[in-house]
């Protein structure tokens, strides 16, 4: 006698019965896998690219988590700006006006500057260096960097875009319909007023991050914008190349506005052939790069020369100075970011989990109710068995399995359903809201089995949190089964034989 067949035929004897129970089950696990993927997933993208290469951010006064989201995630708005000469601390002498070595650049490998506050159709618009895409490792684990799906990386200067040129993400560029040779115009804030246009040169290729859906300009070029300068009247100068004036922006007098900084390439240092510049407009030919004094940036990107030095220069770097104030506030981005899940997203995840589950507890119960309520109507089925050779136990274990088989059922096409849910419809969704990309296959990030029953497990064995419904599931299917199982083990055969079918 096979149980499995025999629970197998129980069940489709009350198939519209079954079929119903099975599917508030499929409910309940479905809002389970749910938030495990979408809480699992996002929370681990999150904190692996809170580093994104580099292991310290620099920016004003302020929340340094808000520091941190904006300017990893672009999910806030900027705390305000610093001045533009603290940024040349962290550089080597030859990009430096007074031709010294910052004070914190012995302990820094590379400093990348960001200028945040204009968007383009809701996504961020990002002032920095060419130094962003250029043999930047964002994914240190795996060597990954960034690539161009199309196009090249903008540069500081050239003859036909002159300091306008732009780099979009992947999600930007397909959402908004761009492509490289396009222009686009950011605009200031949100809502603000649309600036000067940009020449997109480079399209990247998808890479998992938030730069997917972000705009990046040449920091020349966003420095020149309307309302980007610190303050602003006008001097003239003439370019050697062609006699016409040039613009300067500056708050110093004439024979103090020159001088950008050494690095930056001006029509006046530039070499190439300045003769075919027309797609260049008349008011950028007229433009040249603002001095370091009516200069500002957002945050500065840092990685340390090793991770021993970062404590101390967070430190250095937010210490008060003589005055009782301080510049700028230094913060390590994968600290802030583990603090948030752990104090906040961390219990609204578990809220979320104990709700779903208690969904799934309802559906158990809906089991138990099916299979109570036939009993009744299976008396004399169970004493037939009886009568030709089952035991209690086998009777008992019939009806726990079929429990169990509805519990399975149901709890995997609810876990066939949450990844299609997510990973199928809600993707796109989440993919443009928070950059992470999650597909059908994506599973919940692993969890240690043995942390539970010590800080320090003598074994480590991980496993995804979502194959820890399927015991989860069994003993739920156990609980709910046992009350009717045990009916089914007290069946008297006289009785139910003698009673009529």
């Amino acid at each position: 006698m096979n149980i499995f067949r025999i629970a197998w035929r129980s069940i489709q004897q009350r198939g519209l019965a079954s079929l119903l129970t099975a599917i508030s089950m499929a409910l309940g696990v479905m809002l389970v896998v749910a938030v495990l993927l979408i809480s699992g997933v996002v929370t681990e993208s999150f904190r692996s690219n809170s580093s994104l290469g580099y292991n310290m951010i620099v920016g004003a006064k302020g929340g340094s988590l808000q520091l941190v989201l904006n300017s990893v995630f672009y999910l806030s708005k900027p705390i305000e700006n610093i001045p533009y000469d603290f940024y040349q601390e962290f550089l080597p002498a030859s990009e430096r006006n007074n031709g010294k070595r910052g004070e914190f650049k012995p302990v820094t490998k590379f400093a990348i500057p960001l200028c945040l506050g204009d968007y383009y159709q809701g996504f961020r618009v990002v002032g920095t260096t060419p130094e962003m895409f250029e043999d930047f490792v964002y994914d240190p684990e795996k060597n990954r960097k960034y690539e161009f799906s199309s196009g090249r990386n903008f540069k500081e200067f050239t003859p036909e875009h002159g300091y306008f040129e732009a780099v979009l993400g992947s999600q930007l560029a397909k959402t908004c319909g761009l492509k490289v040779g396009d222009r686009f115009s950011p605009t200031h804030g949100p809502e603000g007023d649309a600036h000067d246009e940009f020449f997109i040169v480079g399209v990247l290729a998808p890479s998992g991050t938030p730069n997917d859906r972000a705009a990046f300009v040449n920091l020349e070029g966003f420095l020149l914008l309307d309302g980007h300068a610190k303050t602003a009247s006008e001097a003239s100068r003439t370019c050697p190349h062609c006699g016409e004036k040039l613009l300067v922006q500056t708050r110093l007098t004439k024979e103090q506005a020159a001088a950008p900084p050494p690095s930056v390439t001006t029509w006046e240092s530039y070499e190439g052939d300045l003769d075919n510049v027309s797609e260049l407009d008349e008011k950028r030919r007229r433009m040249t790069p603002l001095p370091v004094d009516q200069r500002e940036v957002t945050a500065i990107l840092l990685r340390t020369v090793s991770p021993l030095v970062s404590q101390g220069l967070v430190s250095k770097i937010n210490e008060p100075d003589a005055a009782g104030g301080n510049i700028a506030q230094a913060v390590l981005p994968i600290f802030e970011i583990t603090q948030l899940f752990d104090k906040i997203v961390g219990p609204i995840k578990w809220v979320l989990l104990v709700i779903t589950a208690m969904v799934c507890v309802v559906s158990g119960v809906s089991i138990f109710v099916s299979i109570y309520n036939s009993m009744s109507e299976r008396r004399h089925e169970i004493a037939v068995m009886r009568a030709l050779g089952a035991g209690r136990q086998k009777i008992m274990a019939i009806v726990l399995l079929e429990s169990v088989l509805l519990s399975l059922a149901g709890g995997f096409f609810g876990w066939l359903g949450g990844h299609l849910l997510i990973g199928g419809l809600a993707s796109p969704l989440i993919e443009e809201r928070t950059g992470v990309s999650v597909g059908i296959f994506d599973f919940a990030p692993k969890v240690s089995i043995f942390e539970f029953l010590s800080d320090s497990p003598l074994i480590e064995w991980s496993i995804s949190s979502e194959f820890l419904l399927v015991p989860a599931l069994v003993i739920l299917a156990i609980m709910v089964g046992f009350l009717p199982a045990l009916s089914a083990y007290r069946t008297d055969v006289s009785k139910s034989l003698s009673a009529s079918p």
